[in-house]
């Protein structure tokens, strides 16, 4: 089976707070691209154009790419809709978005920072949900994503209404948009007690080219750095892989590990350029 190259990418604020932090980071690991979410506690999609602008000028000048803006989109509740409750990692309030529509400013940034992926959520996990609740946002987000050349990415994400990656085996079903691609999370899905099986990682692989990596320790209850939890990611890459239509699929470092996030990082780098080579995959 050959494997499609891996781009190996970092998300910023895993590192650290401060760009200066994930700029040093990049270069003491050779790392070339680096997706945005938050600096200094701020997400971007709380920030005007402007101060975007200026993150990312200091961005390309170290000669980094940015592929995927890590937005917050739909990562909160839908109009007439109560979210259940709990702890959400990097929640978002659309009302203190600076522009008056937090999706058209989500892909301004996209533009400014040169990113051709845009990570979304499926709201905040709420009674009654069904999928066809995620039809008109989706498609609003489709439309800009082929007016801007921008790919949507949507993570299976505990907090929210698809949390598995059989959930998102449904939304592909449901969606069939060529700009709706599934970005895997196995740890998400491990952590919402669905871990995934190798034939739901081979079914749904022909439209993956986006993964997230982190480790899970059960004992722990925890995200832990990769090799030191329980997710055989070298046997579940390659179903995940098996069938992509890509030739090149981004491998995204989403460490969780804000304890100790550069050293986990650091980690979590060496351990999936060791993977690649233990499934044959080439990793740039």
């Amino acid at each position: 089976m050959e494997m499609p190259r891996l781009l190996l990418s970092v998300i910023g604020d895993e590192i650290g707070p401060t760009l200066d932090e994930m700029l040093s980071f990049c270069a003491e690991e050779g790392v070339s691209r680096l997706e945005m979410r938050t600096i200094g506690g701020r997400n971007l999609l709380g920030m005007t154009l402007d101060e975007v602008a200026d993150i990312a000028a200091r961005i390309h000048k170290a000669k980094l790419t940015v592929p995927t803006f890590v937005s917050p989109l739909l990562k909160w509740a839908p109009p007439g809709k109560r979210a259940r409750g709990g702890k959400v990692d990097f929640a978002f309030d659309p009302d203190s978005c600076p522009a008056d529509d937090p999706v058209q400013h989500a892909f301004d940034i996209a533009l400014m920072l040169g990113a051709t992926r845009m990570r979304v959520f499926t709201y905040l996990t709420y009674d009654g949900f069904a999928m066809a609740d995620l039809r008109e946002p989706l498609a609003e987000l489709c439309d800009f994503g082929d007016a801007f050349g921008v790919d949507i990415q949507i993570e299976n994400e505990p907090v929210c209404n698809v949390a598995t990656v059989d959930d998102l085996a449904t939304v592909l079903a449901t969606f069939d948009n060529a700009r709706i691609k599934p970005l895997v999370d196995i740890c998400n899905a491990v952590a919402a007690g669905a871990p995934p099986s190798p034939m739901l990682l081979t079914a749904i692989s022909p439209r993956v080219d986006h993964v997230h990596l982190k480790d899970w320790s059960n004992e722990r209850r925890k995200v832990a750095p990769i090799g030191e939890g329980d997710i055989d990611f070298a046997r579940l890459l390659p179903p995940l892989l098996s069938l992509t239509r890509a030739r090149e699929v981004l491998a995204s470092i989403e460490t969780h590990v804000p304890a100790d996030g550069r050293n986990a990082t650091r980690k979590n780098v060496a351990a999936v350029r060791r993977i690649a080579e233990e499934i044959g995959a080439e990793i740039v």
